[in-house]
């Protein structure tokens, strides 16, 4: 799933190749994806692109009137093209979504694999009318997203640390895979409750989630969007690498399985050596 430096990495290249060009066509493939209908897609022809942003996870492409916004859930992605393919696009089965065509000829497509459809797309004049993301908490990256803001959040939880920094309506646009990147760097059970946080460990813990996500922007910044996927992935230390060996101690990457996801982490680096039990319940093998 694209997180918060994907994204950002997504709105810093389309910020260069967008701003300035008129769109002129946009043609739904899936119509499954539009989560709008008012204003219609047909109300972003003719506009000419004026900004791009990023609100957590979604992006929103800024005509100075309607917005296109998406959010990429858990395998959507945005396909670049210098020359746009000839020809109007055919409804099937395959990965294409939606094509957004610019005066230039070229444009972008947003196309989903797998058969769980979960690719949002949004015509609006107001992006915080959009559920998600009204219900966004605050932008990490922020300049007042500082640790006493962060110890605040975290005083009024008392759930699994894992979670609450999964939790959009918490802070914006830390998914699964880097919410194992942050703890990993922080020392800390992804099983830890957020109520028994030291304040030493909550400024530990701080300092871990802004040094991993501005790290991955940073080594985002620039990449094609094509191979922004890639680079995710090499950058990761523990999450997706099970049974791998943990590249600050030498442990293996352990994992923990639940219904449709899973999370990985380094026994000697984050539980003191214990084995975190590998089934739903997710309780401390004793």
């Amino acid at each position: 799933m694209p997180e918060l430096p994907e994204v950002e990495a997504l709105r810093g290249f389309l910020t260069g190749h967008l701003v300035g060009s008129e769109i002129v066509r946009v043609l739904p493939v899936a119509i499954s994806v539009l989560k709008t209908y008012d204003p219609p897609l047909t109300a972003l022809e003719g506009r000419t692109v004026t900004a791009v942003h990023r609100h957590g996870k979604f992006l929103d492409i800024d005509t100075g009137g309607p917005h296109l916004v998406t959010h990429l859930a858990r395998a959507g992605w945005l396909r670049w093209h210098d020359r746009l393919p000839d020809g109007v696009p055919r409804p099937g089965k395959g990965p294409l979504a939606l094509r957004v065509a610019l005066e230039t000829g070229e444009g972008f497509d947003l196309t989903e694999a797998g058969t769980q459809k979960r690719l949002a797309v949004y015509v609006t004049e107001s992006p915080e009318q959009i559920p998600g993301i009204a219900r966004l908490g605050p932008d990490p990256l922020a300049a007042d997203f500082d640790e006493e803001r962060f110890a605040g959040l975290l005083a009024g939880e008392r759930r699994q640390i894992k979670g609450a920094l999964r939790d959009q309506s918490l802070i914006a646009g830390i998914g699964n895979a880097y919410s194992d990147e942050i703890l990993h760097a922080a020392r800390m059970s992804p099983f830890r409750l957020t109520s028994s946080l030291t304040k030493e460990e909550v400024h530990g813990l701080h300092v871990a989630l802004l040094d991993t996500l501005n790290g991955a922007v940073e080594r985002s910044h620039g990449v094609a969007a094509g191979r922004l996927k890639a680079e995710k992935k090499g950058g990761l230390r523990v999450h997706g690498r099970t049974g791998e060996p943990c590249p600050v101690c030498g442990d293996t990457v352990r994992e923990v399985s639940f219904a449709d996801s899973s999370l990985q982490y380094c026994p000697t680096c984050q539980t003191g050596g214990r084995l975190l039990a590998d089934r739903r319940m997710s309780r401390l093998l004793k």
